[in-house]
């Protein structure tokens, strides 16, 4: 399951449960209608405390995606996980499409205060370990 949104300092995504490719691909398609009224820059704020592990095919959708957030005017971008496993997986997909150099993350079960950190970070470029 996926929710987009728009928030003051660009979009939240929020990704939950278990994620087939045809659903990464909904998310896909959706997010381009989304970014066709996105401002000329804009932060990515996204929640995967309680998404599974992705199949190796949804990986490959999620990566054109963060390309496509990526070209159409992403700043900066913070990844709330829960767990070492997930945390692993999306720092690799991140250095695969090049973004790792704009997206943080931040493990919401060893963090306190996560939400304010990753917002700190989108908007002002505030390290969330600080």
């Amino acid at each position: 399951m996926y929710k987009i949104q728009k928030i003051p300092e660009g979009f939240k995504l929020t990704f939950s449960g278990f994620m087939t490719a045809d659903e990464v691909t909904k998310w896909f398609n959706d997010s381009k209608r989304a970014l066709t009224t996105a401002p000329q820059s804009f932060g990515i704020f996204v929640d995967m405390r309680t998404l599974n592990p992705l199949p190796t095919d949804a990986q490959a959708i999620l990566q054109e995606g963060q390309k496509l957030y990526k070209t159409k005017g992403m700043k900066r971008s913070v990844v709330i996980l829960a767990g070492a496993i997930q945390t692993m997986q999306f720092r690799r997909i991140a250095k695969e499409t090049g973004i790792d150099k704009w997206e943080r993350y931040i493990d919401a079960s060893k963090s306190a205060g996560w939400e304010k950190k990753g917002l700190a970070w989108i908007s002002k470029g505030v390290e969330p370990g600080r």
